[in-house]
């Protein structure tokens, strides 16, 4: 079991930066796959980034690329998903997940086994 806690989110301008965290429980975090993803009311679950167990493979949605960052510590067990230039359509419920892998992450949501409660980002313009 992995429990997944998020934080960071938050009301930015447009061109500015957040960094989220996601803290996770358990002491077989290394060897999870982690994702970032995000949701606005209405709309199915997006894919933001993934990361791989050891961290060595990261994917990226094209609408973040270039913007956006994910990386991991893992003797911290958090993952993190740093946002730089920032817009109001990245304005979402962010939320974090986890599965057990040690291949390249997935980006489908189906795949992951636990999530986090999700953090808000708001991105006036």
């Amino acid at each position: 079991q992995v429990q997944l806690v998020e934080s960071g989110g938050g009301l930015v301008q447009a061109g500015g930066s957040l960094r989220l965290s996601c803290a996770a429980s358990g002491r077989t975090f290394s060897s999870y796959a982690m994702g970032w993803f995000r949701q606005v009311p209405g709309k199915e679950r997006e894919f933001v980034a993934a990361i791989s167990w050891r961290g060595g493979i990261m994917d990226y949605a094209d609408s973040v690329r270039g913007r956006f960052t994910i990386s991991r510590d893992n003797a911290k067990n958090t993952v993190y998903l740093q946002m730089n230039s920032l817009k109001p359509e990245d304005t979402a419920v962010y939320y974090c997940a986890a599965m057990q892998s040690r291949t390249a992450p997935p980006r489908a949501a189906r795949e992951y086994d636990y999530w986090g409660q999700g953090t808000q980002v708001t991105v006036s313009s």
